[in-house]
């Protein structure tokens, strides 16, 4: 079997686990239903911010936090990530996360606060080590359509946060548990995707046991090397800091809106029914950006204007939001739908491209999801503490759109035709 220039770049036991895999249509099943969680769980609580703060009694600032701990936490948690992909292997580390992840789910919904918040620590800690672990998976299995199969998984991804959005309330009829029901339900979709990914960790295991003399010879060595050489020292360059402030940016007005947009229809006037509506669009759209964007990235030597003319849509949605909240709401969902998802798809992208290895990729994720989530935490407690300060929406969509402006300056790095 031939090997491609790509495969050449990579550790000798990368090779070995792309060539052995007998049925590359599981690979991509695992990938499609592990990415299928990797935002349901998030987005799902959003409509339901409104129950659980009357339920325990909460402020709006502490209800800020249901949303900001997890991400929170999918900052904290991503420089952990390489270390344990060294160590224990990717698909190991995957399903691992993904059953920590649908535990979190469970936690989240037993009757205590203190249960509530722990439950969102850890499902920001197993989404963290997704985030990191999937875009070096997706440059180690698919060397040549790295763009591409970003586009696919971060398309999943916003797929299952489409149907969490959607589905949080009538599931919440149709079980009859209240919100406790509803978010529990999401647990079993993590079950699915555990299982459908443990025939990679078996493979993983046949490849690493028949390789395992070549792997400790000479020759594995300067493999390793050359993929290590290229990243030390990341957290010391510009083009690191700038794709990983694009993609903090980014992320935090996606939480933000998250967070708070059905609210902020709903205090407009619009019924608690209709505002989830409008968010679930607003999700479904991002599928659209999130599919696009990274496959016309993948074509381009450098994304510098297509990272700003995410930046700008951002902030032409957030305008519409301000100043036409409720008869605008559907644009400004459309907008901001194709803006978000554009942006998620192209910062994952910028991972893939702007490395030469996986080893390469997996750092650079390290470093842009720890820097980026850390920032988007930020965003949906503080949107609660100013709205609650200032008594309005307005001063929390005028931040936004300044922000706009910053992801687009950084954006404009992030997208120079340059590796690490």
């Amino acid at each position: 079997m031939s090997v491609t220039r790509a495969q050449q770049s990579l550790p000798t036991s990368a090779v070995r686990v792309r060539t052995k895999l007998a049925h590359p249509a599981l690979l991509l099943t695992g990938i499609v239903l592990v990415a299928l969680n990797m935002r349901a769980c998030l987005a799902a609580i959003s409509p339901m911010v409104g129950e659980i703060q009357h339920t325990f009694g909460l402020s709006t600032t502490v209800s800020g936090l249901i949303t900001t701990v997890p991400v929170l936490f999918q900052g904290l948690g991503a420089p952990l990530t390489p270390r344990l992909t060294r160590r224990f292997g990717t698909e190991r580390v995957v399903l691992g996360a993904v059953l920590v992840l649908g535990a979190g789910v469970l936690l989240r919904v037993l009757p205590s606060v203190v249960a509530l918040y722990a439950g969102c620590v850890v499902i920001g800690v197993a989404i963290a080590v997704l985030n990191v672990s999937m875009p070096g998976l997706v440059k180690r299995e698919f060397p040549q359509r790295a763009a591409a199969m970003t586009g696919v998984y971060s398309t999943t991804m916003l797929v299952g946060a489409t149907l969490a959005a959607g589905s949080s309330v009538p599931l919440e009829h149709a079980l009859g548990g209240g919100w406790r029901a509803s978010l529990g339900a999401w647990s079993l979709l993590a079950l699915v995707a555990a299982v459908a990914w443990l025939p990679q960790v078996l493979k993983a295991r046949q490849d690493r046991a028949a390789g395992l003399a070549e792997a400790a010879g000479a020759a594995a060595a300067p493999a390793r090397t050359v993929a290590e050489k290229p990243i030390a020292g990341i957290w010391r360059l510009p083009l690191a800091w700038q794709i990983s402030l694009f993609m903090g940016i980014s992320s935090l007005m996606v939480y933000t809106l998250v967070a708070w947009m059905p609210t902020i229809l709903a205090d407009h006037g619009m019924s608690r029914d209709q505002a989830g509506l409008v968010f679930a669009f607003s999700n479904l759209v991002q599928v659209v950006g999130a599919f696009l964007v990274p496959l016309l990235a993948g074509r381009l030597t450098r994304q510098r204007g297509l990272a700003v003319a995410m930046a700008a849509l951002n902030a032409a949605g957030v305008l519409v939001l301000l100043l036409a909240p409720v008869s605008g709401a559907w644009v400004a969902a459309a907008v901001l739908g194709l803006a978000q998802g554009g942006s998620l798809g192209l910062a994952l992208a910028f991972i893939v491209l702007r490395t030469r290895s996986a080893a390469g990729a997996a750092r650079l994720g390290g470093m842009s999801q720890a820097v980026g989530y850390l920032i988007a935490a930020a965003g949906p407690v503080g949107g609660g503490a100013l709205h609650q300060l200032t008594g309005s929406w307005t001063a929390v969509l005028v931040v936004l759109l300044a922000l706009a402006g910053v992801a687009a300056v950084a954006g404009w790095g992030a997208g120079r035709d340059r590796t690490l």
